[in-house]
């Protein structure tokens, strides 16, 4: 079997393979048992074949195992453990890995809480087009925390989540082009995107598009008045 096939006939051929040492065979099979694709959910065997995967040095089973870790499947939960993994695969270019990293950092689990160690692995991860990583920095950059306060930059990575249907990044950007900030203000983009989050259940901007629908609601009458006022003949003398 040659090294870091990624493709097999059968299952059967998948397990020889990763039994014959072959990393990404064996990171595929954990995955397997992980998920419970083709197998039985088993998380102690999928922790079994990440393990031997990740200390071969492939960043997808260190980023796997980390997720194990982190939430404590198939081993006892260690988030010190999980970050462990996550920094291996991280340091490889792995972008989930890089943004589970960013968490971690971020929420001080399993390290020293570190606001700038986080941005560091978010925005590593984002370049790399992981979204929610996107979408974590663009609240950064709007907030100013860590980073220059930067609505524009803000846009940008909001811009790049929502395009990947992340409903959270939606809702903000769509605020973003409601008060025009980093962009243009644009009631119809801010409609577009809010319509997008609410589509996906996200309750911020359901709220959102109810409060615009009844603002207009609200002035259309008041429009109404005024056009009636500036219609009606005047009766000054002349």
């Amino acid at each position: 079997m040659p090294p870091n096939q990624t493709s097999w006939q059968s299952f059967e051929e998948l397990r020889q393979a990763a039994e014959s040492g072959d990393a990404a065979s064996q990171c595929y099979l954990g995955i397997c048992y992980q998920t419970g694709q083709g197998v039985a959910l088993d998380y102690a065997e999928a922790v079994k074949w990440l393990r031997r995967a990740a200390e071969q040095n492939d960043a997808s089973a260190q980023c796997y195992l980390g997720v194990c870790y982190q939430a404590g499947l198939g081993v006892p939960q260690e988030f010190g453990e999980a970050a462990k993994w996550f920094r291996e695969a991280a340091e490889q270019g792995d972008p989930a890995a890089q943004f589970n990293l960013g968490v971690l950092y971020e929420t001080g689990q399993g390290v020293t809480q570190n606001y700038a160690e986080a941005v560091k692995w978010y925005h590593a991860a984002a370049e790399r087009g992981e979204p929610q990583a996107q979408f974590n920095l663009g609240v950064f950059y709007e907030t100013g925390q860590v980073v220059p306060q930067d609505y524009a930059e803000a846009v940008k990575w909001y811009t790049a989540a929502a395009e990947q249907d992340i409903s959270p990044a939606q809702c903000n950007l769509g605020l973003c082009y409601q008060t025009g900030r980093g962009v243009e203000q644009s009631d119809a983009q801010a409609v577009k995107w809010f319509c997008r989050a609410a589509k996906q259940g996200d309750k911020t901007a359901q709220h959102n598009l109810g409060l615009y629908y009844a603002s207009l609601e609200t002035k259309a009458p008041a429009e109404g008045a005024e056009a009636e006022a500036s219609a009606e003949p005047s009766t000054e003398a002349s």
